[in-house]
């Protein structure tokens, strides 16, 4: 099968197409003939070996955000029930490139059963494709931040697709939300449902504040402001960090480190993802479509900023 990858961390130009073996679904498990597979930030960061361990010793696909069609269906096992499954379903499935079934840029995909979900109703592959990382990351972060109705949310980098889903899905929680982005995306945030738009910089604390005089109970740091966004948060309140920073060690808040991996086999959270996109709360944050062969270009595109919505890989 077709997988697009790289032997070697570095630059876009490092991705190439490979011939390898193709796989097929064991007990628990599905295959999934890939047709679309969202390019994002994390994607790069598998590339340039930014999250340690050895340089690949065979093809390592990047890739975390799938959507397709099954075509293989393994029996029951080891409390992976494969029976709501059958072939020809479309589906949508959050990948692991350094998991035992790799990442998403492939032709096929191996996922456990309990690790996806149906596309929703009226929308396209490719649409789907860019839900499953970004919106477990945003009800991961909501969930550790078990903020009540009525609490006050915010926001740093809201117009990327992490921070639109965020705040699309807090206000399905009954969130106040106070999003920070550019003047050229304020419409992009409020159209997500956003109350208030503060203007990006590195007195986002303060302009938060400016509209939360007493600061926010809880913080999705999706712009990795670190230190800069932390004062926004009121004292006792929550903070949602997506690169594993740790907070200083008087900080008065909850610091919670969010790990979309470790929702890998919480597929049911994806149900919940479809049931926002079909009641039209949630908008798959989708830009443009490129075939698989031109990732080397979508890496570039997307590492030379200013991209919205989701670059598409098709197969």
């Amino acid at each position: 099968m077709k997988l697009i990858g790289l032997t070697a961390f570095g630059g876009p130009e490092v991705l190439a197409a490979h011939d390898v073996a193709e796989p097929h679904a064991g007990p628990g498990q599905v295959r999934i003939r890939v047709r679309a597979a969202a390019v994002s930030p994390t994607d790069t960061g598998v590339r340039t070996g930014g999250y340690g361990g050895p340089e690949p010793t065979e093809p390592l696909a990047p890739g975390m955000d799938a959507a397709g069609v099954v075509d293989e269906v393994g029996d029951p096992a080891d409390g992976l029930d494969t029976s709501a499954w059958s072939v020809g379903d479309e589906v949508m499935a959050m990948a692991l490139p350094s998991g035992e079934h790799g990442g998403a840029y492939v032709e096929y995909l191996v996922a456990d059963a309990d690790s996806l979900s149906r596309v929703p109703e009226g929308v396209s592959l490719e649409e789907a494709s860019t839900l499953p990382m970004n919106a477990l990351t945003a009800l991961q972060a909501l969930d550790r931040l078990d903020l009540p109705e009525g609490g006050v949310f915010a926001v740093t980098g809201a117009a990327g697709t992490l921070g639109v889903y965020a705040v699309a899905l807090a206000k399905l929680r009954g969130l106040t939300v106070i999003a920070e982005a550019a003047g050229k995306d304020r419409e992009r945030v409020l159209a997500a449902g956003a109350d208030h738009v503060v203007p990006r910089g590195d007195d986002v604390a303060e302009r938060i504040r400016e509209i939360a005089p007493d600061g926010v109970d809880g913080l999705l740091d999706a712009a990795v402001q670190n230190d800069a966004a932390l004062p926004a948060v009121r004292a006792g309140g929550g903070f949602a960090t997506v690169r594993g920073w740790d907070a200083p060690e008087d900080a008065d808040v909850a610091l919670h480190k969010i790990f979309v991996f470790d929702d890998y086999h919480h597929g049911g959270k994806l149900d919940d993802v479809v049931a926002a996109v079909e009641s039209g709360r949630l908008v798959p944050d989708y830009g443009r479509s490129m075939p698989a062969e031109q990732a080397p270009e979508a890496h570039r595109l997307l590492e030379a900023g200013g991209q919205r919505g989701r670059i598409v890989l098709t197969f």
